[in-house]
């Protein structure tokens, strides 16, 4: 087998299957994720005859392989045994070298990765329709309110079918058995339970855990809370399902398993959700909940602080539904409550530091998040900054829970009190004032914490948090062997898979020229954002800013590789050059999105004849950079690659671009 003791070798270096998440290749490197980086033998992988080099960039550990990156990955994957695609089923918690904390942002991060683009808009929507309402340009019954209200509330409101079908590719479950346990959840006569006037009966009477019972499930009573916006219970709701479907996959006969190991899962699954999983949540929340009234009752900024360090916390996982209903009860009973209103300034602590990750970054994608996750925050919808930025990097996290704190103790001392429920955010502060004494001190210092919650947190951020803004786009350094000449060997992969250096002669191929690909602005490879093109690893070339978005051949040659996702194409010259074009970095992320391919793999191409075509705003708009490398992999066989026209700036397609001596 072609490979296959390069794909041994490869696997060791990393650790082992065992240190395998999974592992998928781009146009030049296989892409692993590994349980424990610190295992790996990177000194060794990068001295294997057939490894380029190693990066360690974006949570990923990339082994360069180069044009053979194909072939490496499917021997690879039979000779280590990894299941279709290349993953290795893993879990919550399965890595025991990672923290409790580390693994729960790990598995947080995973899911809801998918859904921020989309989770974003809604926030926006969903702050600017309640801007609209308290401004007076909208009613509540106009249907103009209505349908953006539902534009933006819809997606949180049915978060739990979105997060189970993200929760399912996290947990290796059915993504359509996820969608199912989440449509149950959020299901209308569900969400009347746990509101019906009809009661069965009452459980653990006189004690914190007595319930009203509204509904039972064959007998057994069943504790209702509300499930719609709601993350944690889904989430665990997937991971029970999980271990389900893996059950049932073992004992369902194979002719019947398509729709019988699904039957059997949501089955199980969804009554455990209710009958267990939720009422422990709810507990949780109510416990939560009665403590801090009782240390409101010992200290008012005692307790905002806490209030405010933790609120966020409680969002997470869901917990903070118990102070709504608390807060409901006091207004019922007191005409205010004093609680709910002591987390007010989170969401400004959470957008101030959001506001300086946007002043930090260099990531463009990082920066397409952060200005609608600032805007959102500023109406009280933090979801977009907690999951898109701010807990996955920890430390702006933790610096946001620290400036709310600050603002919690504000809230307490000035005894602000909220005398109605109303919106969030901005809005939030109408409900503070009481009609009886109109805009008092309690509500300046409301105003007083927002401020200091939102300065204290951006300012929290640029001195304390700049390190983790990008720290996950800096590839590793890449260790070149500098000292080797130009000219000093061929690599030839053998028939038994390895790769012997051939050392003493190298035949230089005759002189060519090559065109421009794609018309742009000329950039020296030193200043492609990927160490692997940047530094030369893959060998001498240029790059592309490209202003328009058709990539031709520039040279008569052969298709020697198409990416399936369109973002690259390998072609070997009929002067001998073999040349990569790479439209971009990372675009393999976006999966075919944007790309549309012309040519496959063997066809002969004449100089200027369309090979890609590619939408480079669609490109910019998902984050990621359209800068081209066009580098020649067999720079070894040519004394000296240079640009054609030293001064050369920008070029259009078919302009004369490469010379290779």
């Amino acid at each position: 087998m072609a490979y296959e003791d390069l794909s041994k070798k490869i696997i060791a270096g990393v650790g082992g299957k065992d240190n395998v998440n999974s592992v998928v290749h781009c146009t030049t490197r296989l892409r692993f994720k590994l349980k424990d980086e610190s295992i790996a033998k990177t000194d060794v992988l990068k001295d294997t005859d057939g490894v380029i080099t190693v990066v360690q960039s974006g949570g990923q550990y990339q082994v360069v392989i180069g044009n053979e990156v194909a072939d490496v990955y499917d021997t690879l994957i039979k000779v280590g045994g990894f299941a279709d695609g290349g993953s290795v089923p893993d879990d919550f918690g399965e890595d025991e070298n990672m923290s409790i904390f580390d693994r729960f942002i790990d598995l947080i991060s995973g899911i809801f990765s998918p859904i921020l683009g989309a989770l974003c808009a809604a926030g926006m929507i969903k702050g600017f329709d309640a801007m609209f309402l308290a401004f007076g340009w909208l009613t509540a019954d106009s249907g103009t309110y209505k349908i953006l209200y539902a534009i933006g509330d819809g997606f949180f409101y049915f978060l739990p079918v979105v997060l189970g079908m993200t929760a399912a590719s996290k947990f290796h479950l059915d993504k359509y058995v996820g969608m199912a346990i989440g449509m149950a959840l959020c299901y209308p006569d569900i969400v009347a339970l746990n509101s019906s006037k009809t009661v069965l009966t009452t459980l653990f009477t006189g004690s914190f855990f007595e319930s009203q019972i509204h509904a039972t499930f064959l007998g057994i009573p069943v504790v209702m809370m509300s499930y719609t916006s709601s993350v944690i219970p889904i989430i665990l709701a997937v991971w029970f399902a999980s271990k389900v479907q893996k059950w049932a996959k073992k004992i369902v006969p194979t002719v019947v398993k398509t729709f019988l190991v699904p039957f059997i899962t949501l089955l199980i699954a969804v009554p455990v959700t209710f009958i267990i999983i939720g009422p422990i949540a709810t507990w949780i929340s109510d416990g939560l909940s009665t403590a801090c009234v009782a240390l409101y009752d010992v200290s008012p900024i005692l307790a905002g602080v806490i209030m405010g360090a933790f609120w966020q916390v409680f969002v997470i996982f869901g917990v903070h539904w118990g102070f709504v209903a608390v807060a409901m009860a006091n207004l019922a009973s007191k005409g205010y409550d004093p609680i709910v209103v002591l987390s007010l300034a989170a969401s400004f602590a959470q957008t101030g530091v959001v506001l300086g990750i946007l002043l930090q970054t260099k990531n463009p994608k990082t920066r397409g998040i952060a200005l609608p996750a600032f805007i959102s925050g500023i109406f009280g919808v933090t979801e977009p900054a907690i999951y898109g930025l701010t807990l996955p990097r920890k430390r702006p996290f933790i610096l946001s829970c620290i400036a709310s704190a600050v603002g919690g103790g504000i809230i307490g001392l000035a005894g602000t009190k909220l005398w109605m429920m109303g919106g969030m955010g901005i809005f939030s502060i109408p409900g503070t004032v009481n009609a009886k004494n109109g805009i008092d001190a309690s509500v300046y210092g409301l105003l007083i914490a927002m401020a200091v919650a939102t300065v204290l947190g951006f300012a929290l951020q640029m001195m304390f948090g700049r390190k983790s803004v990008d720290a996950n786009d800096k590839p590793a350094k890449v260790a070149v062997n500098a000292a080797e000449p130009v000219t000093a060997g061929v690599d030839m992969q053998m028939a038994t898979g390895g790769a012997t250096k051939i050392e003493p002669t190298v035949t230089y191929n005759q002189a060519t020229k090559l065109t421009s690909p794609v018309s742009g602005v000329v950039l020296p490879l030193s200043e492609v954002k990927d160490e692997v093109f940047s530094s030369g690893a893959m060998g001498k070339g240029i790059a592309i800013e490209p202003h328009d978005g058709v990539l031709v051949a520039p040279a008569d040659g052969t298709v020697a590789l198409v990416f399936p996702t369109g973002h690259a194409v390998g072609l070997n010259t009929a002067a001998g050059a073999e040349l990569l074009m790479h439209i971009g970095m990372d675009t393999v992320e976006l999966d075919g999105k944007g790309f549309e391919t012309l040519v496959k793999k063997g066809d002969t191409v004449k100089a200027g004849q369309p090979l890609v075509k590619f939408d480079v705003q669609t490109i910019k708009d998902a984050g990621y950079s359209v800068t081209t490398p066009i580098v020649v992999t067999n720079s070894k066989n040519y004394h000296d690659i240079k640009l054609t026209k030293a001064n050369t700036k920008t070029v259009q397609t078919n302009d004369p671009l490469l010379t290779l001596d």
